[in-house]
């Protein structure tokens, strides 16, 4: 926690500050949503491996054997080891013992071995279940990254939007707290110079009850401070996955209107939109499900094509394949092979497996498109925002200057005997009124320069 906020504030050892950046930095180390982003991530990682699983080499291995009526029919043991290849391939060597008095006369006595290759050379030849489940599983551990910016990018921005209430709170508090003090000490001068009989009754009450609103605002906004930063604290945990509490002698910064990030922020509309073009976590997760339907077409595709399957085995006698290898090349002598063809007559299912890959992809490019205009639009609405809202800031910094004037000319009449508290009181209200509006229009600045980058999908 020490390593979270700055040095003492106004050389109170009790009072740490917290801005905007340490907030950010904080949430996205401890906060459980983004542990549960990466949680997913892992889960990603571990599909992946489960897909690559239909691509490991197996070893086989079996043994029968046949005894009947005193007769030694058969004992055969079989064992090889079948490697799957990219393409449909699979590759396969092994060695068989078969031994007995009535044996199979299609197969090999005693020791013989084999090496050979299974492939297809129509149906899943491009493509097959296993190659698809391995490319959706990379398709997806990468969609997880994304998704992970995603919900990273809208996570910060309700933290940074709750920071931002919790600042002007405790703005309007100090404001107020200040009112007060000052009212106060006005309450006391009033209250003397009715002492010594310079100034009527009625002025007393006048600076009285102004106090009292102020007082009475004062408790307000420290009620709204508090909870506030209660509302902050459910962004803020520790390790361990301990919720943290916002406690009471921690406060915004000091020139917290002053941040380089505000004063040096001045974006450009066009990189805006070309950077949430390219690099929106939102669009590119529909990039990856649009890779991972396409990949399912093809997939459905391959139901509209018959089945071709071919083997070849080298055969061997005994268990070296070596020595007869070279009796003879393939399709000479020592081999076995075949075919296995399977076609449907009408391909009713793999049509309409297809048709509907072909719809979904459809579908999602339309909700592309749509969620890609209203990121445009959300981008230039933040836009013509901030540039307003700078505007807007300008002027009511000069208006508030201009009643801080008008309350300080009214004092110096009303030290002169030519006004009345009345008068002095109702000026101060205009100019506290302007400032919380100027202090409001700047927490929406504030809150517009992270929205605008949340728009984009930059803010993770």
């Amino acid at each position: 926690m020490f390593l979270v906020f700055n040095l003492p504030l106004n050389g109170q050892d009790t009072s740490k500050t917290l801005n905007a950046n340490q907030l950010i930095s904080w949430v996205k180390k401890y906060h459980p949503v983004v542990r549960q982003t990466e949680i997913e991530i892992g889960i990603s990682e571990s599909n992946i491996t489960i897909a690559r699983g239909g691509f490991d080499p197996k070893i086989q291995v079996e043994y029968e054997s046949k005894t009947f009526n005193g007769t030694n029919y058969f004992e055969h043991l079989t064992s090889q080891v079948a490697l799957p290849a990219w393409y449909g391939i699979e590759f396969k060597g092994g060695i068989e013992q078969l031994n007995g008095d009535r044996q199979d006369p299609t197969l090999t006595s005693n020791q013989s071995s084999f090496v050979g290759v299974n492939f297809s050379l129509a149906k899943n030849l491009v493509i097959d279940k296993r190659r698809a489940a391995l490319k959706q599983a990379k398709i997806f551990n990468s969609m997880a990254y994304v998704q992970q910016r995603a919900i990273v990018n809208d996570l910060l921005l309700e933290a940074v939007e709750q920071y931002w209430n919790w600042v002007a709170a405790y703005q309007k508090f100090e404001i107020m707290n200040r009112n007060v003090e000052i009212n106060l000490d006005r309450f006391q001068l009033v209250k003397r110079t009715f002492e010594l009989g310079e100034r009527p009754a009625i002025d007393t009450i006048e600076a009285l009850t102004q106090l009292q609103s102020f007082q009475y605002l004062r408790n307000n906004y420290w009620l709204e401070f508090q909870n506030t930063g209660l509302l902050l604290s459910a962004f803020l945990w520790m390790e361990g996955d301990l919720p943290y509490f916002l406690p009471e002698t921690v406060i915004p910064v000091k020139d917290w209107d002053k941040e380089e990030f505000v004063l040096t922020y001045q974006p450009v509309l066009e990189n805006l939109l070309i950077q949430a073009s390219l690099n929106h976590p939102e669009l590119n997760m529909y990039n990856y499900k649009l890779d991972a339907l396409e990949v399912e077409r093809k997939l459905k595709f391959q139901e509209l094509l018959p089945i071709v399957n071919f083997q070849y085995n080298q055969l061997g006698k005994g268990f070296n394949l070596a020595t007869t290898a070279v009796e003879g090349p393939i399709f000479r002598n020592n081999y076995k092979y075949g075919f296995n063809i399977e076609l449907p007559m009408t391909f009713a299912k793999g049509r309409g497996d297809f048709k509907i890959a072909k719809l979904k992809i459809e579908n999602t490019a339309l909700d592309r498109l749509q969620k890609s205009n209203a990121i445009e639009i959300k981008v230039k609405s933040y836009f013509n925002q901030f540039l307003m809202l700078q505007k807007q800031i300008e002027l009511q910094s000069l208006n508030y200057k201009n009643y801080q004037l008008l309350v300080r000319a009214e004092e110096v009449r009303f030290k002169n005997g030519e006004s009345s508290l009345f008068l002095i009181n109702s000026r101060e209200n205009k100019a506290l009124e302007s400032l919380e509006k100027l202090i409001e229009n700047k927490v929406k600045l504030y809150k517009t320069i992270f929205a605008l980058q949340w728009s984009a999908g930059l803010l993770n």
